[in-house]
């Protein structure tokens, strides 16, 4: 594993929230904040309800596109992680297996919901994003990769 893909990992594991992009019908974009967890640095999981704008773009357009980032970072060092993925519902035959793998870890205060509370009559399902590629934000002014303007770094999970 490389520095950058170390550093991509520390971006993804420090925050909470990501920005995730869909595409509306009339092909602009939407953007969502949501709570996520990951399973290996390649499945990114969220809940919504199916009901939601974001998640009926995706049921019609699947390819997506999600920024992880730290908000409150100082100007000219904030790092971000760029991530390309095909996102569906999960579906219910699945739904015990994916719920062990985005419920393993939570945030404090962060719900990890059982399978029974994400199908049938529930509100509520569980989607995951397949990540496709992956790319680091690095300031321009990064002592090591740096070269005067923000550039974009790809990763491996």
């Amino acid at each position: 594993m490389s520095d950058l893909d170390e550093m991509a990992r520390q971006v993804i594991d420090a925050n909470l929230y990501m920005t995730l992009g869909t595409t509306d019908p009339d092909r602009r974009p939407r953007l969502s904040p949501v709570y996520f967890t990951h399973a290996g640095y390649r499945d990114y999981y969220w809940v919504s309800s199916p009901d939601a704008h974001h998640s009926a773009n995706i049921a019609a357009r699947p390819d997506i596109a999600m920024v992880i980032f730290d908000s409150t970072a100082a100007i000219g060092e904030g790092r971000a992680v760029y991530v390309e993925a095909r996102a569906a519902l999960v579906a219910d035959d699945e739904l015990a297996e994916r719920s062990a793998e985005a419920f393993a870890r939570v945030a404090p205060g962060a719900k990890g919901f059982a399978p029974q509370e994400l199908s049938g009559d529930a509100k509520l399902r569980l989607y995951r994003a397949r990540a496709a590629t992956r790319e680091l934000h690095i300031p321009g002014r990064d002592p090591q990769y740096g070269s005067g303007v923000d550039t974009r770094r790809p990763v491996s999970p």
